[in-house]
């Protein structure tokens, strides 16, 4: 029987995961991919380090707004439709940054006492985040129609790691577009970023379209029994979670202590993460490389990313296979701390300087997979749509406090991030001591 659990779940991970991971990729090279932007825009719009990290951020306003609505929603009509909609809109979005310096705002931007450029980059990133939201906790829901919880981590993992994977690989691919075809067309590098990276979100949101199967019941490449398999280890996990007392109403998400105290570690959590994710080419350029060199920036920028994805892979097998959540989750912040503490009071070398980048990106990302098995052992139905959601988009309120946060003071104190990294370093120990009270062990799952 295990062995052809085994054979069911890998052929199931083989059939959705390399969609859904692809489609998270270019999710999140679309969303960061104003970092590398930066390089050159931030030039050219007159736009200070103040003005990117609000822009930077401000995407997060417009997420939050509209992903427990979004998650609902999918739940509703489906994953296939809902995903691929998700996915054509961010990208059509997205690729409309290459108009930014010609949109005129006139009496909208002037009420709000900015250039058109600065309005034009908020508006766009605010609407980036309504577009995109509700496509990660989606995903996150879809992956309970499929993967019981004792093999959860792994599955989303394999998604997760599209974070990751998309600035270590998307990174180089940056440099690149910036430049060798800075002045082609007559567009500007940064112009040319933005369009040909929108591009595969679209094909990518119409092959999911034909593609993706709502759930198990429903995909034609799985038989009979398999199916039946999968209905009874998600039915099994559902007794478990009525046997413990841990299913929730959906009107309960915005009263359980847990929900909130899920949001506010994945919300400290992800001021790290995202102030990094916009960020970290500035932040490596000032390692010593040369401004123009964009390509080596991406390349070196592609180092901690990288490494952070190998060691988040493994940290999520390993804590599916021992079936230990809270000290791989504890842990992984402690990681992520030690890193900023480095930045802070390392000195600005560039051996210690990817050191410590490294260790930031890694614990953030190996607590990420951890994460969220944790409201999903408790959540079910539509309590898991909204429960998820809900977290995910408070948590996402995160994404912008890390990089207006670090723009603000680099600002004030010269390009200086010190006090940031501090405060981040902080953040990482308040999580790590709320996963430390939220992951205390229950009675294990039967494996299967």
């Amino acid at each position: 029987m295990a062995a052809n659990d085994a054979a069911t779940y890998r052929k199931i991970a083989w059939r959705i995961l390399p969609m859904l991971f692809a489609g998270y990729f270019v999710a999140i090279l679309d969303r960061v991919n104003v970092g590398f932007a930066k390089l050159q825009m931030a030039g050219d719009l007159h736009l200070s380090d103040a003005v990117y990290g609000f822009g930077a951020g401000v995407f997060f306003f417009g997420y939050f707004l509209f992903e427990v609505p979004s998650n609902l929603i999918l739940e509703r009509v489906g994953a296939r439709k809902w995903i691929a909609r998700i996915m054509l809109s961010w990208g059509v979005i997205s690729g409309a940054f290459l108009f930014l310096g010609e949109m005129h705002w006139g009496p909208f931007a002037r009420a709000f006492g900015v250039s058109d450029a600065e309005f034009g980059f908020y508006t766009l990133r605010f609407v980036l985040g309504l577009a995109e939201a509700g496509f990660f906790p989606g995903v996150i829901l879809y992956l309970t129609y499929w993967f019981p919880a004792s093999r959860r981590a792994h599955a989303v993992a394999l998604f997760i790691i599209a974070i990751p994977m998309a600035s270590a690989l998307g990174s180089p691919i940056s440099g690149l577009i910036l430049e060798f075809l800075d002045g082609a067309g007559a567009l500007r590098g940064w112009q040319w970023l933005f369009l040909l990276e929108a591009v595969p979100s679209v094909l990518l949101g119409l092959l999911v379209l034909r593609q993706l199967p709502d759930g198990p019941r429903v995909a034609r490449w799985l038989g009979d029994q398999e199916r039946g398999l999968v209905e009874r280890r998600l039915a099994a996990d559902e007794a478990h979670k009525a046997g413990q007392g841990q299913q929730l109403a959906l009107a309960a998400i915005f009263t359980d202590w847990r929900i909130w105290a899920l949001a506010l570690a994945d919300f400290l959590r992800a001021i790290i993460n995202n102030a990094f994710n916009f960020w970290m080419p500035t932040l490596v350029q000032e390692i010593g490389i040369p401004k123009g060199d964009y390509l080596e920036i991406g390349m070196v920028t592609a180092i901690p990313w990288s490494l952070a994805a190998l060691a988040m892979l493994f940290w999520a097998w390993n804590s599916d296979r021992t079936g230990e959540r809270r000290w791989h989750a504890v842990i992984a912040l402690l990681v992520s701390m030690g890193g900023l503490l480095l930045l802070a009071g390392g000195g600005h070398g560039p051996v210690v300087s990817i050191l410590a980048l490294t260790m930031v990106a890694t614990g953030a990302m190996a607590w990420l997979a951890v994460f969220w098995t944790l409201p999903t052992a408790f959540l079910s139905g539509a309590a898991a749509a909204g429960g998820i959601a809900w977290i995910n988009a408070l948590s996402q309120l995160g994404g912008f406090v890390g990089p207006d946060m670090l723009g603000r003071i680099r600002e004030a104190n010269h390009g200086d991030g010190t006090m940031a990294f501090l405060l981040m370093a902080g953040a990482a120990l308040a999580a790590a001591g709320l996963t430390l009270v939220l992951a205390k062990p229950r009675r294990t799952m039967p494996a299967g």
